[in-house]
């Protein structure tokens, strides 16, 4: 996971917008696919569901955001059982960090079942950096144009869009949101790796973000 342009105090002490990679991951400077094997091909069609329903036999645990946060997944199925399983756990993913970064816990178990390797240590890290701060999040983030690629029987690549121009840093103590005008950096393209579990989970391993990227702006 690549770290973020900006050292964590002074973007708090700059702008609210740091919420921008609270919902999916960490904000870096490299270009998104790199390192990310076939991460091209197999746009996802239209749904008006924020998921597909996991068709294999891992036990998902329930994750239950505050009521002041909210994330939605635009156009998030394929009709392709496999990849929606994969966009499944993948928005699953980013309810867990978005879950674990308003409860300030870094240890929160639910990370470890759609995070692994690198992409794990860096969530647990950007939670820190929300703890430390006395920070939280509030309200709404948009995910769309998902890019959904299995390219071996248990690997495939997701890269999407998100929209967090109504998302916020919130103040733990005082509740109160620190709100920012939108502009293009209120867009990330992510682009990631997941490897699937001997339970039938997809785990996120790598997890890249480019801020302001022209395929995300309108």
């Amino acid at each position: 996971m690549k770290r973020r342009s900006l050292p964590v105090a002074a973007a708090f002490a700059a702008t609210a917008a740091l919420i921008l990679t609270a919902c999916g991951g960490e904000d870096g400077n490299s270009k998104a696919n790199e390192e990310i094997a076939g991460a091209d091909t197999g746009r996802a069609g239209k749904s008006p569901s924020p998921a597909a329903t996991a068709t294999d036999s891992g036990q998902r645990p329930e994750v239950k955001l505050p009521k002041d946060v909210t994330n939605t997944f635009d156009e998030w199925k394929t009709g392709d059982t496999t990849k929606d399983a994969v966009l499944a756990d993948a928005s699953r993913r980013i309810d867990a960090l978005t879950y674990a970064i308003t409860q300030g816990d870094p240890e929160e178990p639910v990370l470890g079942f759609y995070y692994k390797d690198d992409a794990l240590l860096g969530a647990a890290d950007w939670i820190q950096e929300f703890v430390k701060a006395k920070k939280s999040m509030t309200g709404k983030t948009r995910f769309f144009k998902p890019t959904v690629n299995v390219y071996e029987k248990d690997k495939a690549t997701l890269t999407y869009c998100s929209f967090e121009g109504e998302a916020f840093v919130k103040d733990r103590e005082t509740g109160k949101a620190e709100k920012t005008p939108v502009t293009e950096k209120s867009y990330l393209l992510y682009s990631t790796r997941l490897e699937k579990t001997d339970k039938g989970v997809w785990q996120t391993a790598v997890l890249n973000s480019e801020r302001g990227n022209n395929s995300c702006t309108p």
